[in-house]
């Protein structure tokens, strides 16, 4: 009887000509020769793989670039496509003296009420009904436009200084809050896109139904969901739509030199959504963890000035004991990335340090614990790294504002939640980069292993907070449904300061409760805890997990954003986080 020795050294030696003889039936089994070792990689000798634990089980690698450079399974390249391209300007002028292509009026259900002579009451209608000879008027009763919110109606006109006018409905108010404001800027890119108008301007019908003090808030969150609204992901189609508006006049809720620098800011901040939307828009057969890290290095190359690059390979990963993450990675063909950006001011002078962490699961099977039967999402699963996606799109925008005072971590544990003979299997035993050691009772609850140790390589950085987000638990959607995120964090200052940047971004998100007793579900008999609890509660303790890996001096907020990651509806990302870090940022850098 052969011995287990003997058995292994037979099977290496005929692995071992196997790889010089026939590469193609290595291929049919589903193997294949070791690829380049990866960035950052320590030039020292692997040890024997079946030496090492899984938790630090080491995967040579391709560079980030030479991966990326390689064509996708399937051959899929998405196709080279710039947002769109607007330049906004606010205005104090007469709006019936603009000239253009479509001129947009946003009005109320009130705004529509007229007097005993069926005239409007409302001054800016009643102007500019006149001057169209009581076309509006007639179209709006023809059309039944009661402006309510998603209603509009749009007329072609001749001998006027705009070719067109749009009425937008805003329902019963003037929009009070950015979300209503972005989404008046969404309509307005809705009819102008329907005219294929290059030029447009907006009016709100009353003015004075808008605070004055957030009138600067309302005409960015107008451009900024003005050009939200025009982008469409093209990149994976064979056919694009051209988008024309080029122009856009803001009328009447200021100028001058402030208003101007926050419609910059405004520009800036949806290009960080897009490239946010775009990330998780990507199917993982394309974004890989290698292809992240290079778009997350170009962020870096591009803004140099304020922003510096580090990529980890498995070698330096395995050197910070990052067991807890290498052990979801072990599966994957694709090798593991830990991606870390960092900015700095081009002065130098930092007040305060900030980390945000994503999480990076650029596809998640569930593991041996795969995704199974009705609601489970598996082709949805591409959009597990919407966290990171939130990072890096707030990467992109802060380098183009480049704001004082504030140094910010950008972090991110990439990699793929896959099934072979080398990944995580349930019961195992993985050491996370703090010493602490995690029973796995369920593979499909990897996002949080990836999370611990970047938190503890985060709190390594001598960070003030740490902000982190991750569609994490399917428990937070039950919970809040697809349009908030849910905060968790002991800190009650930092939960006031991400609620008043949401306040400013317009995006939605509730504090849940840290309940300490609920850890009672997470230990483990033979290790510190487990990686699940029960059904029951799953978003708090996914959060109670996280929390034993930060370092307990800094203030630290977990964001499950598992719903709002993705609009069902449009079948597209959403962009959600980014708005509302870099509000978050602004607040540090100037407080």
């Amino acid at each position: 009887m052969a011995t287990a020795a003997s058995t292994s050294a037979a099977a290496a030696v005929l692995a071992s000509r196997l790889l010089r003889r026939s590469p193609r039936l290595l291929r049919r089994l589903g193997l294949s020769r070791a690829p380049p070792v990866a960035l950052s990689s320590s030039s020292r000798p692997l040890a024997p793989l079946a030496r090492q634990p899984l938790g630090h089980r080491a995967r040579m690698g391709h560079t980030a670039a030479a991966a990326a450079a390689e064509p996708a399974l399937g051959l899929t390249k998405p196709n080279a496509a710039e947002p769109p391209q607007i330049t906004f300007s606010a205005k104090d002028i007469e709006f019936s003296e603009w000239k253009g292509d479509i001129l947009a009026v946003a009005v109320t259900e009130k705004d529509l009420s007229k007097d005993s002579d069926s005239k409007f009451e409302n001054a800016v209608l009643k102007k500019l009904d006149s001057q169209l000879g009581g076309l509006l008027s007639e179209a709006a009763a023809e059309e039944d436009f009661t402006g309510k919110a998603g209603q509009s109606v749009v007329l072609r006109l001749a001998g006027q200084g705009f070719k067109r006018v749009g009425l937008i409905g805003l329902g019963q108010n003037a929009p009070s809050t950015a979300a209503a404001s972005r989404g008046l800027g969404e309509s307005v890119a809705s009819v102008a896109k329907s005219a294929q108008a290059s030029s447009a301007a907006i009016v709100v019908a009353s003015p004075s139904g808008i605070q004055e003090e957030f009138k600067l808030t309302a005409a960015a969150a107008i451009a900024s969901g003005t050009v939200l609204g025009l982008y469409e992901d093209s990149r994976y189609k064979s056919e694009s739509k051209k988008v024309h508006l080029k122009q856009v006049d803001i009328i009447g809720l200021g100028s001058g030199p402030e208003v101007d620098k926050k419609l910059k800011y405004a520009n800036d901040l949806s290009s960080g959504v897009i490239f946010g939307r775009e990330l998780v828009n990507s199917p993982a057969n394309v974004l890989t963890p290698a292809v992240l890290a290079e778009e997350a290095s170009k962020i870096a190359s591009t803004y140099s000035d304020v922003f510096t690059a580090t990529i980890l390979d498995v070698e330096k990963c395995k050197e910070l004991k990052m067991g807890s993450y290498l052990a979801v990675a072990a599966a994957s063909a694709n090798p593991p990335h830990f991606i870390h950006l960092c900015y700095k001011p081009t002065d130098g002078n930092v007040k305060r340090k900030l980390a945000i962490v994503g999480k990076g699961l650029t596809f998640d099977s569930g593991g041996y614990n795969i995704k199974t039967g009705p609601g489970c999402s598996i082709e949805l699963m591409k959009f597990d790294m919407g966290g990171s996606a939130a990072v890096f799109g707030a990467a992109k925008a802060l380098g183009q504002i480049k704001p004082p005072g504030v140094e910010v971590h950008f972090i991110v544990a990439a990699c793929e939640n896959m099934i072979s003979g080398t990944g995580m299997r349930p019961g195992d035993i993985v050491t996370a980069s703090n010493g602490k050691t995690i029973e796995v009772n369920n593979t499909d609850a990897e996002g949080r292993l990836t999370l611990a140790d970047a938190l503890v390589y985060a709190c390594n950085q001598g960070v003030d907070k740490i902000v982190d987000l991750a569609t994490l638990t399917g428990a937070c959607v039950v919970a809040l449904g697809p349009s908030i995120a849910g905060i968790f964090t002991p800190s009650d200052e930092l939960a006031k300061e991400v609620t008043a940047a949401s306040e400013v971004s317009g995006e939605k998100f509730w504090r849940l409760p840290l309940e300490d007793s609920y850890w009672e579900s997470m230990k483990s008999g033979v290790a510190d805890m487990v990686n699940t609890g029960g059904r029951q509660g799953g978003s708090i303790t996914a959060a109670l997990f996280l929390k034993q890996f930060v370092d307990e001096k800094v203030q630290w907020m977990h964001i499950d954003m598992a719903g709002p990651v993705w609009n069902d509806k449009k079948r597209a990302a959403t962009g959600f986080g980014v708005s509302t870090l870099v509000e978050w940022i602004l607040k540090n850098s100037s407080s």
